[in-house]
């Protein structure tokens, strides 16, 4: 584990989360109430004690950065670090990143500057799992591969935002297809004996394998494609072209893993941590998800109703009814309000007295909101409603708007008194 260096790719726009993504990086952008999405990779990558990382940032990428040198620091007795890598314009290529790989070719000169590190492991910034790459490693080294893929069973009605690949017995990759359409799935669907292998553990219908875009590359493999080829992309052109020249082996992961790039899968994965049990649970002392210290008060409730919700620390409820809601850091929910199935990722500082048109920070009086997101320092008025009741399933006002039929407050929106979303 201590000759891997992780790659964690943190720099696209992050187009169909957007207005999440409006202010922020992909992977910035709050989860859970308290984490941020980089936390996910970079903390199975210290519990997999893997200390060798480099965070690659482009896109709106100030919080980000500020978060990532803020929690990831190791003290002088351990040999490793996390440190960002921003993409800048150079000489050698006049143009920002172009793709996944290019992000890489841009910074090879650092990466591949590490002597005592033979091989590449790259990660996706936006998903939510836990795994414990060391398996995976071993698997690797064990088969004499160049390139190893992260497998995980997907269905159909979602495989064609994703890589979808065919493994023969021996976990060797015998096809990969960068998000097909139609009938580019056809004839590309896992077999019984493969499915066999995820133990059962996923659910009904999810007969495609899809590339987690985890991925294990021997260190002059990936100079190779770096120095002798223009690919921008590992899943749409690396890979598929590597299957002709090099062992490529998929390794199947059984457990939990969402890939977080829409706003209907950032919902739902929210929803998931309300069921009982979780879709997938902070709650693993040996494996812990690591995020930025904060010396925060406890909750501090009265005279209100809980049911079902994840409520973070600093937060006040005055008199609310919350049910299967997520709550972030530092709340202000007030007398009478109401919050159901919805997302609120709360506010980055308290307001003493401060109004903004008008409007205090954080949810007001009397206020109704279901099916939404919150994002964070909103401030939503007394007697709002936010119900969509039309269902509306895409919609862009001054002040929010609709994805997937769920209401959007971006970070910073004032919503006045009385308003009817």
């Amino acid at each position: 584990m201590h000759r891997t260096l992780a790659v964690v790719l943190g720099g696209g726009a992050g187009t169909r989360l957007y207005p999440l993504t409006k202010y922020r990086a992909k992977p910035a952008v709050p989860l859970a109430g308290k984490y941020r999405l980089i936390d996910i990779a970079v903390s199975n990558c210290i519990n997999s004690q893997i200390r060798n990382i480099f965070v690659l940032t482009q896109y709106l990428s100030a919080s980000l950065n500020r978060h990532v040198a803020q929690t990831y620091t190791f003290d002088m007795f351990t040999n490793g670090f996390v440190e960002i890598l921003a993409a800048e314009q150079r000489e050698d290529t006049g143009h920002w990143f172009q793709g996944t790989a290019d992000a890489l070719r841009q910074h090879w000169q650092t990466l591949g500057d590490q002597p005592d590190l033979d091989l590449v492991l790259v990660l996706p910034g936006d998903a939510l799992y836990r795994m414990d790459f060391a398996p995976m490693i071993q698997k690797h080294r064990e088969s004499g591969a160049g390139i190893s893929v992260a497998v995980n069973t997907i269905h159909r009605s979602r495989a064609h935002h994703f890589g979808l690949l065919a493994l023969d017995n021996e976990a060797r990759i015998t096809e990969f297809r960068e998000k097909p359409k139609g009938a580019e799935m056809d004839g590309i669907e896992a077999p019984a004996e493969v499915l066999e292998q995820f133990g059962g553990r996923f659910p009904v219908g999810d007969t495609f394998l899809a590339s987690m875009g985890i991925y294990i590359f021997n260190k002059d493999v990936m100079a190779r494609y770096i120095h002798e080829t223009d690919y921008d992309d590992f899943g749409r052109q690396i890979i598929p072209a590597a299957l002709k020249q090099e062992k490529c082996v998929g390794h199947i992961f059984p457990g939990y893993w969402e890939d977080i790039g829409t706003i209907d899968a950032f919902f739902e994965a929210h929803m998931g941590l309300l069921r009982d049990p979780p879709t997938f649970s902070f709650n693993v002392p040996d494996r812990p998800v690591f995020t930025h210290a904060r010396f925060l008060p406890n909750i501090y409730a009265v005279n209100s109703n809980l049911e079902r919700c994840r409520i973070a620390e600093g937060s006040i409820l005055e008199g609310a009814t919350i049910r299967n809601s997520v709550i972030g850091l530092r709340s202000l929910i007030r007398k009478g309000a109401v919050v159901e199935d919805s997302i609120l990722m709360g506010n980055d500082y308290y307001e003493e007295k401060g109004t903004k048109r008008g409007v205090a920070l954080g949810i007001g009086e009397r206020s109704v909101i279901r099916r939404a997101i919150i994002d964070k320092n909103a401030r939503i008025g007394n007697g709002v409603k936010i119900l969509n009741s039309e269902n509306v399933l895409l919609k862009d006002a001054s002040d929010y708007c609709i994805r997937d039929g769920i209401v959007i407050v971006p970070k910073g929106a004032v919503i006045e008194d009385g308003t009817v979303i």
